[in-house]
């Protein structure tokens, strides 16, 4: 949840006061549509002194202030002399008795308690009710008993919501604390559902956040489960020199370019199913939530979870065979081509600022070819 505010902070005893609206810096709060939040004294205050600081050309005062406002959970936005406060993420809501969440920060973690199980399956259900349910029912069937699943609703038109209840997998009464979803695994899943449309990763850390299993997999809805996916998985994450695992893995030689693995150590794995430790979320995440599709965010979590720093032998990607199908990956399709490339450029790039002098994680030669910044 976002911090409440609290007293401005003074970042400097010349610091100019409030602001007068006076005309000649009118810094009055402007709320906006959709949701006019009041906006805390406090932040009001903060963002008063902030343009006072602006107006005298004080940037490590105004950048003082700026902090502050965002770390109480809201957003200034500059229009020439003028502001506009906005709360950070769209607020939680409740609907029929269901609370939507509007960020993945707002999502009660259970990730300060100790884990319950050896696995949580996470869940990312936008659209297509039938591929969710075709997933759930091979978890149902083939999941080791003991396994939590958490299903992110995120933000589903009344359409789909109707669709996904009408096919019994959802159920309209389920609250966090009483989850009431056909039993998968001998467990219920936990349903987790967004008031506003939340990025890929940010809709995979509001799930993540409920996980009480010791290894964590991302599940992908175009995956059929036709046996056992999870304990295969945590076997491998037994051993504490491999980070991450998957049912598919991928390659570089440059880290500009990547090609699919063969079964084995790989340099990454393919988000469609990847598998890790919670512990491991815990001291390396979250997930980067600027990556807003989906497209590069398995390579860039995969390489943060292997890397152990420059200097030092780093833990492995292992990609082995699952006893799963894939099917068209339809949330992806759905979007425009031109648009999907421009997501998935924006993607690449945060890989390379990160990682792309990292030749040193790089474990298997190749000359790759399929996967580039384009996706």
């Amino acid at each position: 949840m976002p911090a409440e505010a609290g007293p401005c902070p003074d970042p400097s005893n010349d610091m100019p006061g409030p602001v007068l609206r006076d005309g000649r810096i009118d810094c009055h709060r402007m709320t906006g549509p959709p949701t006019q939040v009041p906006v805390p004294p406090e932040v009001e205050e903060c963002a008063r002194r902030r343009a006072g600081a602006r107006a005298a050309r004080d940037w490590a005062a105004a950048d003082v202030l700026r902090a502050a406002i965002e770390a109480a959970g809201w957003r200034v936005i500059d229009q020439g002399l003028r502001f506009r406060l906005e709360p950070a993420h769209p607020p939680d809501v409740e609907v029929a008795g269901r609370v939507r969440y509007g960020s993945s920060e707002s999502v009660p973690s259970r990730l300060g308690a100790p884990p319950t199980c050896p696995a949580t399956v996470v869940v990312v259900a936008d659209r297509w009710p039938d591929d969710l349910a075709r997933a759930l029912d091979g978890l149902r069937t083939h999941g080791p008993i003991g396994t939590q699943v958490v299903i992110v609703v995120n933000d589903p038109t009344p359409e789909q919501a109707d669709a996904l209840e009408a096919l019994s997998v959802l159920e309209p009464q389920n609250t966090l604390g009483d989850p009431s979803t056909a039993r998968v695994a001998e467990a219920n899943p936990e349903q987790i559902w967004t008031g506003a449309p939340l990025g890929h990763a940010a809709a995979q850390n509001a799930g993540i956040r409920r996980s009480a299993g010791e290894v964590v997999i991302l599940l992908d809805t175009s995956i059929e489960p036709m046996g056992d996916i999870v304990t295969p998985l945590v076997d491998v994450l037994r051993d504490p020199a491999v980070a991450v695992a998957g049912g598919w893995g991928v390659r570089s030689s440059d880290l500009r370019h990547f090609d699919d693995a063969a079964p084995g150590v790989v340099d990454a794995i393919d988000g469609h199913v990847l598998a890790f430790r919670r512990s491991d979320y815990v001291d390396r995440g979250p997930l980067d939530e600027h990556f807003r599709c989906d497209q590069h965010l398995d390579i860039w979590w995969s390489l943060v979870l292997r890397d152990e720093g420059e200097h030092a032998r780093h833990r492995r990607a292992v990609s082995i065979d699952l006893p799963a199908t894939r099917h068209a990956d339809r949330g992806h399709l759905s979007v425009p081509e031109l648009e999907r490339d421009r997501l998935a450029r924006r993607n690449f790039y945060r890989i390379i600022d990160r990682f792309g002098s990292r030749r040193d994680l790089l474990e298997a030669p190749g000359t790759p070819i399929r996967r580039s910044a384009s996706g």
